[in-house]
């Protein structure tokens, strides 16, 4: 009976983004939304208190894929990926004496990893909730974890025992559970790889794009950010290049891995992401009257309250690689773009879904523009049959 009042929940949050498509979306601000395309996701999750948002989207782009495949709604479980992932990075900060990132962030790249060395298991199997809280709160388990494994790697004793992975598995399953090694769903019998296996996901047929000039385009190389600590490699390709594949994504089906900066202010928490134009000499005429009288400060806050739908700065390569030089573009934040719309005045967003539960004016839904795309993306993943024929010859894939 539990089972299937889950999957009755699943199949209406499922129906409830497929509406989006039927009306003109708006919310508190002048932006109108017509939907050009959206494709088939589950529910939005809440990531709460925890640094897991490379967890949480890369699963729910999984889930995505299992419904393009015919495969079904599955829930699956982030804090299975976590536990893995944490266990990993534990052992390479050790191995490297402590020269990686001992923070919770990591990468798609990681989950990934983890599905296609130790498997997968469904939410209902492993919530991670094991310390008596009823969302994800990590920060007394982040603090624990990197205060003991940064107390091993000072080698107090002049040689590392053989207990101290112990203890690390010992902080991951205090809080988070212990990683099953057998369970039944949906009244069969699985190993986390076996059933990962069921699912017909195969890692290996995604990859990772970015776009930025201090690499040569059409090669690879390791995002240099501390997240990437397994130092996965994307594909380079001109930022033009690179948004074609989100579009041809899209258009062919296929959702998108979107890693972006959304501490600028234009990430706003309406639900909505554009770069606005605050430098009045370049605006247009009636854009500029509109600011006639006011001070810096007034009209970032009108521009910001996005009570009219703002001129959008100009961004091509040069401006996106100096964001990323001088670090005003950092990895922050993992998401799931789903779907392409057109505002009123024609520009272009991307239905992009969030994992900080149902906030904003759309529930957990953000659009996000063109421009912002261009601007602040750090990387994408995608299937690699999503990526244009033409494109994919270049990479060679």
């Amino acid at each position: 009976m539990k089972k299937k009042i889950l999957l009755l929940a699943l199949t209406y949050a499922f129906i409830f983004f497929a509406d989006y498509a039927t009306a003109q979306i708006s919310g508190s601000t002048a932006y109108k939304f017509n939907v050009i395309k959206e494709l088939p996701v589950t529910s939005v999750k809440n990531q709460s208190r925890t640094s897991t948002c490379w967890s949480f989207s890369t699963l729910s782009f999984i889930e995505s894929e299992l419904l393009r495949m015919g495969k079904g709604i599955h829930d699956l479980s982030e804090m299975f990926i976590v536990s893995n992932s944490y266990f990993d990075k534990s052992e390479k900060y050790i191995r490297t004496g402590g020269k990686i990132n001992m923070a919770p962030g990591s990468s798609f790249g990681d989950a990934l990893y983890v599905i296609k060395h130790y498997g997968i298991v469904p939410e209902e199997v492993m919530t991670g909730l094991n310390y008596g809280e009823e969302i994800h709160v990590h920060n007394e388990m982040d603090a624990a974890l990197s205060g003991y494994i940064k107390a091993i790697e000072r080698n107090p004793n002049g040689k590392l025992s053989s207990a101290w992975k112990s203890g690390v598995k010992g902080i991951l399953n205090a809080y988070l559970g212990e990683i099953p090694v057998n369970f039944r769903y949906q009244d069969k019998e699985y190993s986390p790889n076996s059933f990962a296996a069921s699912l017909g996901i195969n890692p290996d047929e995604y990859v990772s794009l970015t776009s930025y000039t201090h690499h040569p385009f059409y090669s690879s190389f390791a995002l240099e950010i501390p997240d990437n600590w397994r130092w996965d490699s994307s594909y380079n390709l001109p930022i033009d290049e690179l948004v074609q594949v989100v579009n041809n994504s899209i258009e062919k089906g296929y959702t998108v891995l979107w890693a972006s900066d959304v501490s600028e202010k234009g990430f706003t928490r309406k639900g909505i992401a554009v770069v606005p134009e605050t430098d009045t000499k370049n605006m247009s005429g009636s854009d500029q009257e509109r600011w006639l009288g006011l001070s810096r400060n007034e009209i970032d806050a009108k521009i910001y309250s996005l009570e009219n739908v703002v001129k959008e700065k100009f961004v091509n390569q040069e401006i996106r690689q100096n964001g990323y030089d001088n670090l005003q573009t950092t990895d922050d934040h993992g998401m799931h773009i789903f779907g392409v719309a057109r505002e009123n005045n024609g520009d272009i967003f991307y239905m992009v879904k969030n994992s900080w539960g149902e906030t904003g004016d759309y529930k957990g839904i953000w659009f996000v523009s063109e421009t912002f795309l261009k601007y602040k993306t750090m990387n994408i993943v995608v299937h690699k049959n999503a990526i244009p024929i033409e494109i994919r010859k270049k990479l060679n894939l």
